[in-house]
């Protein structure tokens, strides 16, 4: 009998898919860099990758199971780079926003002084093209934009494990900025399930669009495009929402 391959998702509990069980996103991270290569998670050869686009994860782009269901469903080759990384000055908050996923996504803020670990992926063209894609960046109506954050001068700074310092990376930002905590800061993804759970406890209206518990929030906001679009607007018409900080540098690029 053959041996099982310790570096599948599966052995390494990383296979569930946000996008097929929205209650679990932002879904499994690695406790470690390593490459994704269709099913396995292998060690990486190298940190950087000068014939890839760095772009920083902050919620299910950096759970590999994510990634190789967005590359399969478009064709494209699933061998993608994941990088640990250490990241001052961004935040992980909250969308402003429902996805048609059924669940309400991590989205960056701009917060100088904290410092915490990210993972960088490494896309080549036609993976990057796929991510925008999944992020509503070709469409006017989508919900983020891509933007270039320049090292140290956005007063964001990107380490590597061997210590090298990035000049920079990509970040999806959301369009329609983050919820705050109701001082007007901020607030941190905490997990899908405690999101939904306080968003819903705080807010009759939004319990009238979407029910009463996160499962039925998922259930009902899954692919109600008329949903999902009532229930962003509500966080903004509730007072709910602020800027990421992170607005001025939306469709920017090393060389702009």
């Amino acid at each position: 009998m053959a041996t099982p391959d310790p570096r599948t998702l599966e052995a390494l509990g990383l296979a569930q898919i946000p996008r097929e069980h929205s209650l679990s996103y932002p879904g499994a991270w690695p406790k470690e860099s390593g490459l994704l290569d269709g099913d396995r998670l292998l060690p990486l050869s190298r940190l950087v990758y000068e014939d890839r686009v760095p772009v920083l994860a902050v919620g299910s782009n950096a759970c590999p199971a994510q990634l190789r269901h967005k590359m399969a469903q478009s064709g494209v080759s699933g061998t993608i780079p994941l990088v640990k990384a250490r990241v001052g000055g961004i935040g992980v908050g909250v969308s402003a926003h429902v996805s048609l996923m059924g669940y309400v996504s991590a989205s960056p803020f701009h917060a100088p002084g904290a410092v915490g670990e990210l993972f960088l992926t490494w896309l080549d063209e036609a993976q990057l093209a796929v991510v925008d894609a999944s992020e509503g960046v070709p469409e006017a109506t989508g919900a983020y934009d891509r933007a270039w954050l320049p090292s140290p001068s956005s007063g964001v700074r990107i380490e590597l494990d061997s210590g090298e310092f990035l000049p920079g990376a990509y970040v999806y930002v959301n369009r329609h900025g983050v919820l705050h905590d109701g001082a007007g800061v901020p607030r941190a993804h905490p997990g899908e399930r405690p999101l939904l759970a306080s968003l819903l406890a705080g807010s009759a209206r939004l319990r009238e669009l979407f029910g009463d518990t996160p499962e039925e929030f998922c259930a009902r906001a899954r692919l109600d495009a008329e949903l999902c679009a009532r229930g962003t607007r509500l966080f903004a018409e509730e007072g709910l929402t602020t800027a990421s900080g992170l607005e001025r540098y939306a469709k920017t690029g090393p060389s702009s």
